[in-house]
């Protein structure tokens, strides 16, 4: 059975269709889902969806797309939504220097409170980073002390020498999705990575993995990337799924 730590169940692309969605990813041998939330919107519908469906959990938190549309009343209410049982992790949090839709110091100033929501209240978070690696180095390696309920960089796309040198000393945990089957993803990072620290992700309806790029993503299409992993690694598909399944429970408390 696998496990898709990181997925939007709750966009737009998925109007209408979730029904059908979690019939296929049932199918496919999916036991579980993380719906990751990206502003207080998105992160109700996300336990909206957790409520709704056994296999579905979710994060609470504020994208750094959307860091600019946080002002002081937002925080208590974050902090009330990743109360619910059905909330796992804070998160998507972290920093996009790549797009810059929220100002940087915005950026890391939304980041490092909900760092401290999570500390609070004794949950991992999950991570987004593009090319914002060396600001988020600072802002964690100043901050190990919020760090210790677990951490989660999905969709990694820093180097082999970053993980090893730096996320690994954090005892982070990596999700990597469809960019695993993509050509030109680099074999070397998955090497440096403790095997209970790997786990897979979807990221839809974004990030579809090889043959189905450029089309809409989701969970039951994760075997495709389970495959690739695999194959990088020397492994059977079917330890594969056990063994990251295995970490992805262990992460979130399931």
């Amino acid at each position: 059975m696998y496990f898709d730590a990181h997925t939007h169940l709750d966009d737009d692309k998925f109007l209408g269709e979730v029904s059908q969605v979690a019939c296929r990813l049932v199918e496919a041998g999916v036991s579980g889902v993380v719906n990751a939330g990206c502003d207080l919107t998105s992160s109700v519908e996300g336990l909206m969806l957790a409520h709704t469906y056994p296999w579905c959990y979710a994060t609470v938190g504020v994208h750094p797309h959307e860091a600019s549309t946080v002002c002081e009343e937002v925080y208590p209410l974050l902090e009330m939504l990743a109360k619910d049982p059905r909330c796992v992790a804070v998160g998507e949090i972290g920093l996009d220097y790549h797009y810059d839709f929220s100002p940087r110091e915005v950026q890391r100033e939304v980041f490092i409170r909900q760092l401290e929501l999570a500390h609070r209240l004794h949950l991992p978070v999950v991570l987004h980073l593009r090319e914002a690696f060396g600001d988020t180095v600072e802002i964690l390696n100043a901050r190990r002390g919020l760090l210790t309920d677990g951490v989660l960089v999905h969709c990694y796309s820093g180097s082999a020498e970053l993980a090893r040198d730096f996320f690994n000393t954090l005892d982070a945990y990596y999700s990597f999705g469809g960019a695993l089957t993509f050509a030109k993803h680099k074999e070397d990072v998955l090497s440096v990575i403790p095997r209970d620290r790997l786990l897979l992700e979807t990221d839809a309806p974004y990030m579809t993995p090889v043959p189905h790029r450029g089309k809409r993503n989701e969970p039951a299409l994760l075997p495709l990337t389970a495959a690739k992993m695999a194959e990088m690694l020397g492994m059977t598909l079917e330890e594969v799924a056990e063994l990251t399944t295995a970490n992805a429970k262990r992460l979130y408390r399931l």
